[in-house]
């Protein structure tokens, strides 16, 4: 499936949820105290030392985008997915929501219906491409809700990847410089959900204090929290950097969080836009900078989806393990 967005928007989405998944990554789960006691300035990488190590976050991301690069019918753009995301899971992936882990199961034991009701933010967190890549608001709202139910069917869960699919389809379509508040409230018309309304209007009043915005709009993976603290970063960042240190010194779900703000400034600003040593930075291989680079020209310019090595992705998750153990066990030092 082929856009009629360019490149460098393409690029920046994608390039933008990984340097925000890699950048959050680490501080998943802490408070912002912590994160702003051990993290400071929020300029490099902190999991692998200063190497960015992408989670569930973008990869999910990138095989929504290589299904979208396989065609154009909707039904083999889903089955395509559902294809991808199956392979996947027998990669054995690290942090992959409970909701998705249970989806993947049933879709090896051979379920038409994988989706589980939950209302996590685990189809929220790949919706960026979805927008970026289909122009038309009907074909986007239909094809986004298809790709979010195959793990998530709870209504909270659906239109929010909806909502985040609308607010970086608007992004990728219009001046850098435009008034990204107008922008949201167009993108929330695709909303019925009136607690999802009512966090994106709360997202609209805060000021960009971090603490003060992850108690008023909560933190957790839990979609409603999602889309108001992504709501509240993007429109308080003056750049796609600035967007992510706001949103991940919020605290709680950081690594989806700043994959999603940092799709949607990618998208809004562009390529140039993610910063280029956080770029470079980024462990290479599978759903490293080359990989989505290959994926934003599959999709840009219709040219094949870049192959990646499923035993390489194997191996390295096998060899992460121990350094997300001991990074978790380093959690429960209360200093430092």
């Amino acid at each position: 499936m082929k856009t009629s967005v360019a490149l460098e928007r393409v690029r920046g989405c994608l390039l933008g949820v990984a340097v925000g998944d890699a950048l959050g990554l680490p501080m998943e789960g802490l408070a912002p105290a912590t994160i702003t006691r051990r993290y400071g300035a929020l300029d490099r990488f902190h999991l692998l030392g200063r190497i960015g190590v992408v989670s569930d976050d973008t990869e999910q991301t990138a095989l929504v985008a290589q299904a979208l690069s396989e065609s154009v019918d909707d039904d083999r753009v889903v089955a395509r997915f559902r294809r991808h995301l199956r392979w996947w899971f027998a990669r054995l992936p690290f942090g992959i929501g409970f909701a998705t882990l249970r989806s993947s199961l049933k879709l090896w034991l051979g379920f038409s219906r994988s989706g589980v009701s939950s209302g996590g933010n685990g189809a929220a967190m790949r919706a960026t491409i979805i927008g970026v890549v289909i122009g038309d608001r009907e074909h986007r709202h239909t094809l986004g809700r298809r790709l979010a139910e195959v793990t998530h069917t709870h209504p909270l869960a659906v239109e929010a990847a909806l909502y985040v699919a609308e607010v970086a389809a608007l992004a990728a379509r219009t001046e850098s410089s435009t008034n990204r508040v107008e922008l949201v409230r167009s993108a929330a018309a695709v909303v019925t959900e009136q607690a999802l309304k009512d966090a994106i209007t709360r997202a609209l009043e805060l000021p960009a204090d971090p603490l003060e915005a992850g108690r008023a709009l909560g933190t957790t993976g839990f979609s409603l929290h999602s889309v108001g603290i992504c709501t509240w970063a993007f429109v308080n960042g003056a750049t796609l950097h600035d967007a992510l240190r706001l949103v991940i010194r919020a605290g709680g779900d950081t690594d989806t969080h700043g994959a999603i703000v940092g799709g949607w400034s990618g998208a809004l600003f562009g390529d140039a836009a993610v910063p280029p040593s956080l770029v470079a930075s980024l462990a290479r291989g599978p759903f490293g900078a080359r990989h989505l680079d290959g994926l934003a020209h599959a999709l840009a310019s219709g040219a094949p989806a870049p192959s990646w090595s499923a035993t390489v992705a194997l191996l390295r998750n096998l060899a992460l393990y121990p350094v997300v153990l001991a990074h978790g066990l380093r959690r429960l030092i209360p200093f430092g």
